[in-house]
């Protein structure tokens, strides 16, 4: 079995965003990706200033704060 590497991994990773609901998906849960974004380990931006404006979250930094028993079926 080949491990991916974790430089690699950030280079791919680091470009993409994710939704507020994908992220929290990745990570445990809504209150988990709130706390990893008021602590600042998730960079995560509201481009517009409007209610139901869309989040963009750091890819690789969800990833890196994944919880594996929240990650399970499909994830499309």
């Amino acid at each position: 079995m080949t491990m991916v590497n974790e430089d690699v991994l950030k280079i791919v990773f680091n470009n993409i965003t994710f939704g507020q609901r994908k992220a929290a998906s990745i990570v445990g849960g809504r209150p988990r990706l709130m706390r990893l974004i008021e602590k600042g380990l998730i960079r995560a931006e509201k481009k517009s200033n409007t209610q139901s404006g869309k989040w963009y979250c750091n890819g690789w930094d969800c990833i890196k704060y994944a919880s594996c028993k929240y990650i399970v079926g499909d994830a499309s």
